[in-house]
Formats: C-alpha cells, structure tokens, sequence
C-alpha cells in the first residue's frame, strides 16, 4: 500500500482525528482508493480528498467504510459528527477586516462634527458575531456527542474484557481505554499441531468447532489459522483475527476441497480442516 502524504498542519484536531481513523481502516482493509470508490460509490479522487484532510466526508462516506471494513459505525459516526461541527465552526469564522490609520480616523471625526455638532450618539451595545452564535447553539450538541463516543468506548472496552476472560487461551491485552497511552501488545498464539483419532488439533481452543466468519476473533479463529498453515495455505499471521488475508486464505481452502466456497467456516469446513 502506498504511504499517506501529511495531513495539512491547519486541520482541526477533530477532523484530524477523523482522518486518521479513516487512513488506518483502508490500511487494515487493504484496499486502494479506486477499491473505496468501487465499494462506497464516491470517486477515487474524493476518498483522496477525504483521506488527505483536504475535504471533510459525507455522513454516508463513513457509513459506507465502516460497513466494509466491519468496523464500529457508532464510534465512527460519533466522531465524524464532532468533526463536522468544528468544520463548520471554523468555516463561519469572518474574514479579518483592515483597521483604518490614525490620521483616517482623525479625518473621519472631523467631518461628524462639520455635518453634525451636536452630542455624539450613544453607541450601541456589542453584538456576537456569526461564529459566536453559532459556537453558542453548537455547544450542548457538542457536549452530548462527545458523552456519546466516552460511553461507548468504555462499552467496548467492558465488553472485550469479559470475552477475552471467557475464553480458555493465554489471556489477551485488553484495549486501552482511551486518553491513555497503548502499551499491551496483542494476544499471542502458539501452533501445537497434533493428530489423535484421526482429527488434526492445534491445541488453542480445546478441539471447539465454532462457527466462525469475517471480522470475528478469538482463539477459534487461532486454530483454524493454525490448521490452514498446516494445509499449506498461509492465513497471514496466527492473532487470532479473521482479517482479509485469513478471509482469502479460507476461501482457498473450501475450493480445494470442494466445498461451498463462502468464506465461513461451519461445520464441513472445520471437519475438512481437522480431517
């Protein structure tokens, strides 16, 4: 995959972030921009944009990535709306105005005071301007959105802490919660192929035929990359992801030994895997 260019130095920290998250999903995914335009409906040179900082994508943009990659859409709509609302902002702020010279000043009073000598009027009071207004309804929207996202990362956070420790495996890092350094690395797998009553074993998940797909993880999906290497079909790395490459590699598999070639692993995989 070719290196992302720098994003602009004056991009807002919430756009920023936004595309940041959208670079590491294409990245993980391992898709081209003209495979985004393929799979969302948005040109290729749109997702240059998007990805470059250079234009702020559509709701429906994000939707349409976070489908195909299996990533979280809550999360990833949560923040994307926080980076609309800070590029809006910064696109309402007015264009500075030229302050006139002293002696334009000087020039400006006495000519009040030949058309009018009388009392200068009262001035009025300061009123907001645009960006003000608009910073001051946007605030509550703002404030309720980001609640939003910290609730549901800790949800995510809670919820991966109680799959991993109802798995029989080496325990897994847990994800960082966020606002702090990430310091765990992943879980580690180890292959121990064995062969007792005529049924191949990598020793992870206790013999277990769980049905298994794109996007899930766990200790399952250890052993069947481990019994995909086994057969000669490299799933990528054993971490225990059903990422693209073990997706490919599965599909390899089921058409090797003729059976439906889906993707998933069910019951007549797993017995072909193990026989």
């Amino acid at each position: 995959m070719p290196r992302f260019k720098p994003l602009p130095a004056e991009l807002d920290p919430p756009a920023r972030q936004l595309a940041v998250r959208l670079r590491e999903l294409k990245s993980h995914a391992e898709l081209t921009v003209r495979q985004l335009a393929a799979k969302t409906g948005y040109s290729a040179r749109s997702w240059e944009r998007y990805l470059g900082g250079t234009s702020l994508p559509p709701r429906a943009a994000v939707e349409a990535l976070a489908r195909i990659t299996g990533a979280d859409s809550v999360h990833l709509l949560a923040l994307h709306e926080i980076a609309a609302d800070s590029w809006a902002l910064r696109r309402a702020e007015p264009a500075a105005q030229p302050q006139p010279t002293e002696q334009e000043q000087e020039q400006e009073q006495e000519q009040e005071q030949e058309q009018d000598p009388g009392p200068p009027p009262t001035p009025l009071a300061p009123t907001a301007s645009p960006a003000t207004e608009l910073a001051r309804r946007r605030l509550p929207h703002v404030a309720l959105t980001a609640g939003v996202v910290a609730l549901t990362a800790a949800f995510m956070a809670a919820l991966l802490l109680v799959l991993r420790l109802g798995e029989d495996v080496t325990p897994a890092a847990v994800a960082t919660p966020a606002g702090t350094a990430a310091t765990s690395s992943p879980p580690s797998y180890t292959c121990r192929i064995t062969r007792a009553d005529g049924r191949w074993s990598a020793g992870i998940n206790n013999g277990r035929d769980t049905e298994i797909t794109y996007g899930d993880t766990g200790a399952d999906v250890a052993e069947a990359q481990c019994l995909l290497r086994r057969a000669g079909i490299s799933p990528g790395g054993i971490d225990g992801m059903f990422g693209p490459l073990t997706l490919r590699a599965v599909k390899t598999f089921q058409d090797r030994a003729g059976l439906v070639v889906d993707g998933m692993l069910g019951p007549r995989s797993w017995k072909a895997l193990r026989g």
